[in-house]
């Protein structure tokens, strides 16, 4: 059971000598319990007692790390039912699928199709994270696809409750750390035996909830808590109720046994139906899918799933920004004009779209705005004339770009005399204030 503010605070030494960064012991005590800070952070506690804590203080459902090719993704850990009380912390990750029973030609259309869409959003790199390798029978295409799979650079979920193809597939592909999916209430000790001695996750499934809880249980007691729990694919109704049981036991009722991240086949649920698997995935990127399969990742399906996971696993009390700095758009060099405007990710994400649909190369001026929009950043007095000179300064844009064009943004209009005379060489320009007249106001600009 997870202790109190108050019951940290006991086992803490009293001295408020603030190392840890806090002004007292009592601080700390309840930044802890908050989950707000790692009780490491007292350099003070015994062994013992940073044992019984960690313990204590953990996230409800176990937070595993797994392997995409060259980049390790963070599972579980989650400490919420809904968004809004805190945060998700560990964001849902994608798989397109491959099976024994497709010819080579329609592997290579799955993996063409699925593998170029590869792109970045404010920041972040999309695409599917995994390969999912089915297993129906033909042992030797499953070792040969997990191959294929493997050499893609994604990571690689191998799903196959037939132990003896597991082991050949595993040792095919044991350096790129696949999950291994399908141990069940008959086969877990032989599947759990072949993930332990590989160092693997192990996805596992049963008839219903009752039965997953008790192999779950099984494979606790031999020592593996390296675990995925597959939610099923007999209905979408099972499969929700499943996925969000599952979330409730661990977060409300504190219960460990199904404190692990959760697998969902929607490709299974709706095979060939492209429209209604985009829509289930989105249904459990909500509710609570930690891995997601689909049988392909397309454009379409692509910014529908991962526009809404990027709004969805980000902190609610914390503004979207990004990074400030300068971003050249359509091939801008230090000859091309500037455009300033603030860090809040959809400003960013409108702004630079119109901006490159003009085809005008331009120079975008992201200043720190606290994650303000614009009007919001100047009624802050986050977005002045001495915010934005000061940024000039500290990015030393200057000695950066000759051009000394800077345009701005329209609302704000009423910063240009003073920004003028803190400028002084530059020629400040109100820019529209609408996003959506930028195309035209960049093509006139550029032909003055």
């Amino acid at each position: 059971m997870a202790l109190k503010g108050l019951d940290i605070f006991k086992l803490t030494p009293k001295t408020n000598c603030k190392e840890c960064g806090n002004p007292t012991c009592m601080a700390f005590a309840m930044k802890v319990a908050q989950g707000s800070i790692e009780v490491t952070k007292c350099p003070h506690l015994s062994e013992e007692v940073l044992a019984k804590l960690a313990e204590s203080t953990a996230p409800p459902m176990k937070t595993l790390t797994l392997k995409s090719g060259d980049t390790e993704y963070k599972l579980g850990g989650e400490t919420v039912l809904f968004r809004h009380e805190k945060t998700f912390v560990s964001k849902t990750l994608y798989a397109f699928t491959l099976s024994d029973t497709m010819d080579d030609a329609e592997v290579k259309a799955v993996m063409d199709e699925s593998l170029k869409v590869d792109y970045e959003r404010i920041g972040e790199r999309m695409y599917a994270e995994l390969i999912f390798v089915k297993y129906t029978g033909n042992a030797d295409r499953f070792v040969e696809l997990a191959r294929k799979a493997a050499e893609a650079g994604r990571g690689v979920i191998l799903s196959c409750s037939d132990p003896a193809t597991a082991s050949k597939a595993v040792a095919e592909i044991a350096d790129a750390k696949p999950v291994l999916d399908g141990a069940n209430a008959s086969n877990y000790e032989e599947m759990s035996k072949i993930a332990t001695e590989n160092g693997l996750l192990l996805g596992v499934t049963g008839e219903n909830l009752d039965e997953l809880y008790d192999t779950v249980e099984k494979l606790e007691a031999l020592g593996n808590k390296n675990l995925v729990l597959n939610v099923g694919c007999n209905s979408i109704k099972t499969a929700f109720e499943a996925a969000v049981q599952i979330r409730r036991a661990a977060i409300l009722n504190k219960d460990r046994v199904f404190g692990y991240p959760s697998l969902v086949d929607v490709a299974a649920m709706a095979p060939g139906d492209e429209a209604m698997q985009t829509a289930l995935a989105s249904l459990f990127t909500v509710k609570y899918g930690s891995i997601i399969v689909l049988e392909k990742m397309t454009y379409a399906e692509s910014l529908a799933l991962h526009g809404l996971r990027q709004n969805i696993f980000t902190d609610p009390q914390k503004p979207m920004k990004v990074e400030p700095g300068i971003y050249p758009l359509n091939k801008a060099d230090e000859n091309a004009p500037c455009c300033i405007t603030v860090d809040f990710a959809l400003t960013y994400f409108v702004v630079s779209g119109e901006l490159e649909r003009s085809g005008v190369p331009v120079n975008l001026l992201i200043s720190d705005a606290g994650g303000y929009s614009v009007l919001t950043a100047w009624a802050a007095g986050k977005l002045s004339a001495s915010s934005i000179a000061k940024f000039i300064t500290d990015y030393d844009i200057e000695n950066k770009i000759k051009n000394r064009n800077l345009i701005l943004p329209g609302k704000v209009a009423v910063l240009k005399g003073e920004l003028q005379e803190k400028l002084p060489g530059w020629n400040v320009v109100v820019g529209p204030n609408e996003a959506v007249a930028l195309v035209k106001f960049m093509r006139e600009f550029a032909n003055k």
